[in-house]
């Protein structure tokens, strides 16, 4: 049967390696050519050089989106992390209940971003309301209430990744360390983190670049106010290229941009992580 398999391999993978250049490969190539349009269609493209990449550097709403956006990508990420590493830890203490909190804390993350957005839109506009503010009035409460709708939808899912890694740990390692003495803070500095770095190197590149892509979310809790000072960079492609007639080659060089700094983030993320790895 092997041999049959060698045989006939590209009748299996060529459908979908056909699938994957017309689905992805040849619209992206697209994408990129049209970045250095001016174009309202695909059939009316013309080519205007770098002009558009000017444009969208220099436009000041999308530096603050980058930052913004950064900032975020960071909090995000901390909290995310360590919270959901906190949460590992507790449920494989073998206490009651755990697969009932594990089944918990991994439901949010099973909701719709744009779902999600709204229900929390509400949830703040019922609490600030209290105290006569909204959360589309102050970028600040903007970006606290986007943390919190962001942490608590991954924290669960980060949260099942870190659970596998702490029970791939061999238990005879904690067994020699108890007979040494090791302390708690010890075994865990010292076997736990270290045993669990490819489970942190997938959850830190999965935090990363979710803050940097998150769109839907941010499109149904603040949509960009006040002013556009809460628009994140996906949300900002998407308005310059939907919403400002003329500016579609602006907002599709704007897309290859953001692609270049989420693939740059994320390797330079998998590079520290993998030496680590390789250190420990």
């Amino acid at each position: 049967m092997s041999k049959n398999i060698k045989k006939y391999w590209p009748l299996f993978v060529l459908p979908t390696f056909l699938a994957f250049i017309i689905g992805f490969i040849l619209p992206f190539l697209i994408g990129i050519y049209l970045s250095f349009c001016e174009f309202t269609t695909v059939t009316d493209a013309t080519f205007v050089g770098l002009t558009n990449y000017v444009k969208a550097f220099q436009d000041t709403i999308f530096q603050h989106s980058f930052w913004y956006t950064a900032a975020f990508a960071l909090v995000s990420l901390i909290i995310i992390n360590v919270v959901a590493f906190l949460f590992a830890l507790a449920l494989t203490q073998k206490l009651k209940g755990t697969n009932i909190f594990r089944t918990i804390f991994f439901m949010p993350n099973l909701i719709g971003g744009i779902v999600l957005g709204y229900i929390w839109q509400l949830i703040f506009s019922g609490i600030l309301s209290q105290y006569s503010m909204a959360i589309n009035l102050d970028s600040r409460l903007g970006f606290i209430g986007l943390v919190i709708l962001v942490c608590w939808q991954q924290i669960g899912y980060m949260m099942i990744i870190y659970i596998a890694g702490l029970q791939s740990i061999p238990e005879d390692m904690m067994e020699a360390a108890d007979i040494d003495g090791a302390s708690s803070l010890q075994k865990l500095f010292k076997i736990t983190i270290p045993m669990m770095m490819p489970s942190i190197t997938i959850c830190t590149f999965l935090s990363i670049t979710n803050g940097f892509k998150l769109f839907d979310q941010n499109l149904a809790l603040t949509a960009g106010e006040p002013g556009k000072m809460s628009e994140m960079m996906a949300l900002n492609i998407f308005n310059t290229f939907y919403g400002r007639a003329g500016y579609e080659g602006v907002g599709q060089a704007k897309a290859v941009i953001f692609f270049v700094i989420v693939v740059g983030i994320g390797l330079i993320q998998l590079y520290f992580t993998n030496r680590k790895e390789v250190e420990q």
